[in-house]
């Protein structure tokens, strides 16, 4: 009789728990998520007072930066690495 009841007892907590996880888990769910997306937009928002603090450019403003001429084709005759020949063994 003891078993029955504990059985019982068992059933009725998991069938209530999947009950009220129907009824609470989408709110729980959505609370969640916001209180992530929060931290998020709080994050990106402090890295971009930083950023905006540390620049020195005004916003808006257009910068034209000249090109670098790149040191590869000069230096293209130049050994890059170590040459390792190799035989073929039978």
């Amino acid at each position: 009789m003891q078993l029955l009841r504990t059985l019982l007892v068992i059933l009725l907590i998991l069938f209530g728990m999947r009950f009220f996880a129907r009824l609470f888990g989408p709110w729980l769910v959505k609370y969640a998520s916001k209180k992530i997306q929060d931290k998020f937009r709080q994050r990106y928002e402090q890295q971009y007072a930083q950023q905006s603090r540390n620049s020195r450019y005004k916003e808006g403003e257009t910068i034209v930066e000249p090109v670098k001429p790149s040191s590869s084709s000069k230096n293209s005759s130049e050994k890059v690495g170590e040459y390792i020949e190799f035989e073929e063994i039978d």
